[in-house]
């Protein structure tokens, strides 16, 4: 749903024959409606203007301008020149901002305390989104449900409690996908909450026409329904399948009876297993009615002529290890790892024969000192008398 306006820089001749009218979203593009400018000013997108509103005015975002709003009016079906359709106001001022900041801070709160509301009552009900006019004189509550809803008890709750006109409105299941946005399986923003607006049933006969397996995990959106792009390229099968032949799902040969498995469309195959093997047969869209119009005469064919497919493609080679540095392999590196651990485990060893000699050796702490030997006590020098000096007795 978001429009790229191409033509906004390209000047016409006709200043007046430019579309008067402007696209404007409302909650980030929850919501989109057309306006009439009749005013002298120039809009372009991302501006602010104020609009004609219920008892007021409302603030959006100028989404499309000029000739492209022409293609939107007839795509939606909407008339350009219709009286009744509403009016641009102004350009935002700041009070009208700031009036639109502030009631656009309570729908957080609103949406909680109107589902604490509806669950009291008892309503089989799921508030989704509540939109408060800039103004605050009108809130739009946005909930689904399988069934009817008599919401009577609950409108008057919650005109008396928010002060404010309420109006319900009742949106599908990809709607509210649509609304709460998301990431699809694909990778890209969901299509319901972008550019889809038209919601087509989705059945599971497109998903078997496409030779999909039939896996609800797989073919479901974030919705819980199938997804939307199932019916993409359905008319592309359909139209593909029309050059196969029909109640072609049994085929009668001498073997057994060939029972139908899937169709190739890209290929133009069709693939057959044959009773008591796993091993599958393609044959060509030729081959298949020839064998139908045998077995029309109550004839069977010795062998189905299956199509021997060759691979086209080219089978990668796995690279040998590249010696980029020069120097450093991967057995030098492994053979260094291995002396490093054996270092290791040597060192470990020998601090442990360390621990346990240590834990041998006895104590030494009391121990008395020992008599000298005898060789000792002869070695000592022995004491010798002075000798007298000369000359004195």
């Amino acid at each position: 749903m978001n429009v790229h306006d191409w033509l906004m820089n390209l000047p016409f001749s006709d200043p007046e024959s430019t579309c008067k009218v402007i696209e404007v979203s409302f909650n980030h593009g929850s919501r989109k409606d057309f306006f009439r400018n009749n005013t002298l000013q120039f809009f372009e997108k991302g501006d602010y203007v104020s609009v004609e509103g219920v008892s007021g005015f409302d603030v959006g975002e100028v989404s499309l301008t000029g000739e492209l709003v022409r293609l939107q009016l007839k795509k939606k079906n909407v008339d350009e020149y219709n009286p009744d359709m509403k009016k641009v106001l102004r350009r935002s001022n700041d009070k009208d901002l700031e009036l639109f900041d502030h009631h656009k801070s309570r729908e957080q709160e609103a949406l909680i305390r109107t589902r604490a509301i509806a669950r009291q009552l008892n309503l089989q009900m799921k508030l989704i989104e509540v939109e408060i006019q800039a103004d605050g004189k009108k809130a739009t509550f946005f909930y689904t449900a399988e069934d009817r809803v008599d919401f009577r008890e609950l409108i008057k709750i919650l005109a008396g409690e928010f002060k404010v006109k309420v109006e319900m409105r009742q949106i599908g299941i990809r709607q509210e996908a649509g609304k709460v946005g998301g990431i699809g399986s694909c990778g890209r923003e969901l299509c319901c909450s972008t550019w889809l607006t038209d919601f087509k049933s989705v059945t599971t006969t497109a998903a078997r026409y496409q030779n999909l397996s039939i896996n609800q995990t797989k073919l479901s959106g974030q919705c819980g329904r199938l997804k939307c792009c199932l019916n993409y390229e359905l008319d592309t099968y359909l139209d593909a399948l029309q050059h196969f032949p029909d109640n072609a799902d049994v085929l009668h040969t001498t073997r057994g009876s060939a029972t139908l498995i899937k169709k190739d469309i890209f290929r133009n195959l069709m693939w057959y297993v044959l009773p008591e093997t796993t091993k599958q047969y393609p044959l060509t869209i030729q081959r298949v009615k020839e064998i139908q119009r045998l077995n029309y005469r109550g004839e069977k064919v010795d062998e189905l002529q299956h199509v021997e497919l060759v691979s086209n493609k080219v089978t990668e080679v796995e690279h040998a290890f590249v010696d980029v540095v020069g120097q450093v392999s991967l057995r030098s590196l492994e053979k260094t790892s291995k002396r490093t651990k054996e270092k290791e485990r040597e060192q470990q060893q020998q601090a442990r024969r360390d621990r346990e000699k240590q834990q041998q050796q006895p104590e030494r702490k009391n121990e008395r000192p020992q008599p000298e030997r005898k060789n000792e006590r002869q070695n000592r020098p022995q004491f010798q008398p002075k000798k007298p000096r000369p000359g004195k007795k």
